[in-house]
């Protein structure tokens, strides 16, 4: 089905456009139906890395391939409408470098899946990144200027529709109604959502840190509290046993809060010994049609 609907937005489309696949590092026969389709087709270019290295990472391998003026990022599994790429391209024709799609709907997903995925966007936008545009996912058109920043931008740890963002140019919207998935089940369940949303956070702000501190702040007034309950007890004579309370109290909040805050500084020292490391972000093992030029510069889909 994607290589029906593919075929039949690029032969409607009226400029030149190439299509980059990237294969993560799938164990089944998708490289193979791949490579019969660049055989076909010289517009249809295909990139296999060695191993999954993560949707960011292969991304980022389409992106680094990528040769046309606007270059549009989407899933393969059609919740992202090949349709609505025509609707970016008149934004970028007037002036936008960056045109997302922001999701009016989600059909086929479970109320928790739309519900994390509401809370997501305005806590990123609240507390770590007012910028990153509500509600839109990955896909979006990118001009080349845009393309060309963001290729600077080689972090290990991505957050690709953050780092878009930070860029800056000028960017729009094109609301669309997201399409249950054509085929196959989410690559990204709750565990994996929770620890796409910490890399976010961590990627782009210092706030965990400063939580970290609030947390000490925290601990440090209700100790001041229990010490001052513990001596309103001593002079009204209440019966308490003396110390232990209190003790393990206090002992409770600051064990809790310095391992809070340990490990909150670990997440970013781990990062800096994996920048630190300068591995690339992903290996290639297949390309087909890579080495032949596209069409006149346009788009890349």
């Amino acid at each position: 089905m994607f290589r029906r609907r593919m075929t039949e937005f690029m032969n409607a489309l009226t400029c030149p456009a190439e299509l980059i696949i990237v294969n993560d590092g799938s164990a089944d026969g998708t490289l193979k139906l791949l490579a019969d389709w660049a055989t076909d087709e010289a517009r249809v270019k295909v990139l296999s890395l060695a191993r999954n290295f993560g949707h960011q990472a292969a991304v980022t391998a389409g992106l680094d391939a990528a040769t046309g003026d606007a270059i549009v990022i989407m899933d393969a599994d059609l919740q992202d409408p090949p349709e609505v790429v025509r609707e970016m391209i008149v934004q970028y024709r007037a002036g936008y470098d960056v045109v997302y799609g922001q999701r009016a709907g989600r059909e086929g997903e479970s109320a928790m899946k739309k519900l994390t995925a509401w809370g997501f966007y305005r806590f990123m936008r609240t507390f770590i990144h007012k910028d990153l545009p509500a509600d839109a996912g990955d896909f979006r058109l990118v001009s080349r200027t845009c393309l060309d920043a963001l290729k600077t931008m080689r972090e290990t740890h991505r957050f690709l529709r953050g780092m878009v963002a930070w860029v800056g140019f000028a960017q729009t919207a094109v609301r669309f109604k997201r399409p249950a998935r054509a085929a196959g089940e989410t690559k990204y369940p709750l565990k994996k959502m929770l620890r796409f949303a910490w890399q976010a956070a961590v990627s782009f702000s210092p706030a965990p840190l400063r939580l970290s501190l609030a947390l000490g702040v925290v601990v440090a007034i209700v100790g001041l509290c229990i010490g001052l309950w513990a001596l309103v007890a001593g002079l009204v004579r209440w019966h308490v046993e003396p110390g232990w309370a209190s003790l393990m109290v206090v002992l409770c909040l600051l064990g809790g809060a310095i391992l809070i805050s340990n490990g909150i500084l670990g997440s970013y020292v781990g990062r800096i010994f994996e920048e630190s490391k300068g591995r690339p972000l992903y290996v290639v093992s297949y390309t087909a049609n890579l080495d032949k030029p596209a069409a006149p510069r346009s788009a890349d889909v």
